[in-house]
């Protein structure tokens, strides 16, 4: 079994495992999510029977014991997360048909010496996504646009994309770019940029000179600075 550890926000790992013969029952605190890679396997959840061959998944939820078996052998994708969106995916199969393609795909990233850490960081949210719209009208998960404009603020200095954003809200991508539009108004990317010369703002009305400003909100020059805020 291999796996590696990705982003903290919130705790998940993702892995490559084989099974065969069952181990017994248990139960554990997290979210397990599996898609079969090859093989079939005979999964029991609470007494319930599953079977999840190639290209097809299951989440097993918190606390619900469950057992594993592949009499010929199987191997799966594994998620191991505290993520409560997948709260709304339990019971349901997923609904992309390039799912196999995708748990593929970061299996083998998985498996490399030196993963590259972009695939795993957005693990979450791209296998998120191939389960469907996760949450029924009116029950959406609330964004706390403030907690997420001090997350990016204190990140000025990286290259943020909307992935980014997405995966510290606990969305898929096109799930963010879209609550966005509908809650700010705007796209994702200019929300952040809306963000970044809001603080520049704040600082230089504190008193902070335009240099100062200009690095501490990762902008490329002095100039640069000047010349956002004048436009705005």
């Amino acid at each position: 079994m291999q796996s590696h550890d990705t982003t903290p926000w919130p705790s998940h790992a993702l892995s490559l495992r084989r099974y065969g013969a069952s181990r017994g029952s248990h139960a554990h605190e997290h979210f397990q999510v599996l898609i079969g890679l090859d093989g079939v396997l005979d999964l029991e959840v609470e007494g319930r029977g599953r079977r999840v061959g190639a290209g097809e998944g299951w989440v097993v939820t918190p606390g619900e014991r469950h057992d594993f078996e592949s009499r010929a052998g199987s191997r799966c994708l594994v998620l191991d997360t505290t993520q409560d969106l997948w709260a709304q995916c339990a019971g349901r199969t997923p609904m992309a048909p390039q799912l196999l393609s995708l748990a593929r795909f970061l299996a083998l990233c998985v498996t490399q010496a030196s993963p590259p850490a972009a695939a795993l960081h957005h693990a979450p949210a791209l296998l998120l996504e191939a389960w469907g719209p996760q949450v029924p009208n009116g029950r959406r998960r609330a964004i706390d646009w403030p907690a997420l404009a001090a997350w990016a603020q204190a990140r000025w200095h990286q290259p943020l994309s909307v992935a980014d954003l997405a995966a510290v809200a606990c969305l898929s991508p096109s799930q963010f770019a879209q609550r966005c539009r509908v809650e700010q108004g705007m796209g994702a990317m200019q929300w952040l940029r809306s963000q970044r010369l809001l603080q520049a703002r704040q600082l230089r009305t504190g008193g902070m000179s335009v240099a100062e400003t200009a690095r501490r909100t990762g902008y490329r020059s002095p100039s640069a600075l000047t010349a956002a805020l004048r436009r705005n």
